[in-house]
């Protein structure tokens, strides 16, 4: 007999008008070239270009101005090519000159999907029983580049469930490049990313044992000047790609959780951040930090990166080493577990898979966990965000893959003090696409990054076939009573 689980009315669609300016680079050549006729035309030409643009946009986003002069300013090295003194330009020129490197982009036009759900740090001005929370989304915009977006919502005493209306702008946030480097992980890393060992070499023979930003920029920009093949000055782009997947992010005071949108900032991730799955992690003193793990996509390759943060305004943001840090589907535990941080993932792409570690950045010797057991999830099982914690044992909702790429949601209950044992596994789907939620951007796949429990009762936010997000709830008790009577599963003999 199946358990019941209540879909909730409540959907949470895209908004294909909420846009970003983004700058915009069409080439050194064409940037020198647009600098040059900008400077052609008088006074009066460029104020009277300017000013209806900045009367259009400033309705649609917040300050543009400041996004304008700062764009104008991050193609400075092309004005110093052709001798044009960014200093001497005024206020207008640089104000049109940016806005020829500013587009708007939709961030949240195609797909809206995969949300993970945890509290709100602010719990402020509630009524015994609601709960306030922050939902994170995939949203995917032009050219299926995905980003983090955000939402705010309130449950109440009876599990109602009720998201904020979205802002009207969106801020990208300032980034933030002072993250000190480890030589060694860097260099792994970057032989990982498939950079050529050549230039690592060199790279590393001139670093110390620790190192910045601004010292790693000097000597490879130093390097490639003296570098005529055209190949190899990529090697070395590379490297710098690779510097800026560390880093920092600050979201301005006055935004909105749902103003605020982690875009693709380096190569390594220019088409996408994908399947954020976000915990609240409780340290060893108590104290509360919120971490995610995510996959950034170049367009061939992939790289799994840790996302944290106390306030969702502040985010520091770096790769995950290790021979266990491959593939998607990461999903840290919520706790250390006898005194190191615990994690799952799908190195293969078809099994979950248990490790430890002492570094939260450091991810090695993982051990097959759960493999495909029945008919629903024969190609694949995953899981669908980090465990969550019960009186009975840790709760893992899983995903599994089955005939025609059906997604459909599981669960599973794992020992609290040895997660690699499993109590018990429903062999029934908890959640499958009906036929409301079958047909969209990526039909038949239901999929979460997360869930949480309120009122002692399972709230699963969930994506439908990629094109909106909902909630479904479960009888939290009637759920681990269920896990804990099913079959033994079937033991894994890891080799």
């Amino acid at each position: 007999m199946r358990l019941s689980i209540e879909r909730k009315p409540v959907k949470v669609y895209p908004d294909p008008k909420r846009v970003i300016a983004r700058f915009f680079f069409n080439g050194e050549e064409r940037a020198k070239e647009v600098i040059k006729k900008v400077l052609e035309l008088s006074d009066q030409e460029v104020f009277s270009i300017i000013s209806p643009l900045l009367q259009e946009y400033s309705k649609r986003h917040r300050n543009i101005t400041k996004i304008l002069a700062r764009n104008c300013k991050r193609i400075k090295p092309c004005m110093d090519q052709i001798e044009v003194d960014y200093e001497s330009l005024d206020k207008y020129q640089r104000l049109l000159i940016g806005s020829y490197f500013t587009h708007e982009y939709s961030i949240e036009s195609a797909a809206f999907f995969n949300p993970s759900i945890v509290d709100d740090p602010d719990q402020s001005d509630l009524v015994e029983g609601e709960k306030r929370v922050i939902i994170s989304f995939r949203a995917v915009g032009e050219g299926h580049i995905s980003s983090v977006v955000f939402r705010r919502a309130l449950i109440d005493r009876f599990n109602n469930i009720t998201v904020m209306p979205a802002g009207n702008y969106i801020d990208e946030a300032e980034i933030i490049k002072n993250a000190v480097y480890n030589k060694k992980l860097f260099l792994k890393k970057a032989i990982e990313s498939n950079i050529d060992t050549r230039i690592v070499n060199e790279v590393g023979d001139k670093l110390q044992d620790k190192f910045d930003y601004t010292v790693l920029r000097r000597l490879i920009l130093d390097s490639k000047n003296l570098q005529e093949d055209d190949i190899m000055k990529l090697e070395y782009d590379k490297v710098l790609w690779l510097s800026d997947t560390y880093h920092e992010i600050s979201f301005s005071r006055d935004t909105d959780i749902s103003d605020r949108v982690i875009f693709p900032i380096s190569e390594f991730e220019r088409k996408g951040i994908e399947d954020a799955r976000f915990v609240k992690f409780v340290k060893d003193d108590g104290s509360i930090i919120y971490y995610a793990t995510y996959t950034a996509f170049d367009g061939a390759m992939i790289m799994p990166k840790l996302l944290q943060t106390t306030d969702f305004y502040d985010f520091k943001i770096s790769p995950l080493h290790g021979t266990g840090a491959q593939n998607k589907n990461l999903a840290l535990f919520p706790r250390k577990i006898k005194g190191r941080y615990a994690m799952m993932s799908r190195i293969d792409g078809w099994n979950n898979y248990l490790m430890y570690s002492d570094k939260i950045t450091v991810w090695d010797k993982p051990v097959k966990l759960q493999q495909p057991q029945f008919s629903w999830e024969f190609i694949q099982i995953g899981n669908c965000g980090s465990p969550i914690e019960t009186k009975d044992g840790w709760l893992i909702i899983t995903h599994g893959v089955g005939p025609m790429r059906r997604y459909c949601l599981g669960a599973s209950l794992l020992d609290l003090e040895d997660p690699s044992i499993e109590i018990g596994r429903l062999s029934e789907p908890l959640l499958i696409p009906n036929t409301d939620e079958r047909e969209g951007y990526v039909p038949n796949v239901l999929y979460s990054c997360g869930s949480i429990i309120h009122n002692n009762t399972l709230i699963i936010p969930y994506g439908l076939s990629d094109y909106c997000s909902s909630f479904a709830t479960v009888d939290l008790q009637l759920l681990l009573d269920k896990l804990k009577n099913s079959n033994a599963p079937i033991p894994i003999v890891n080799e």
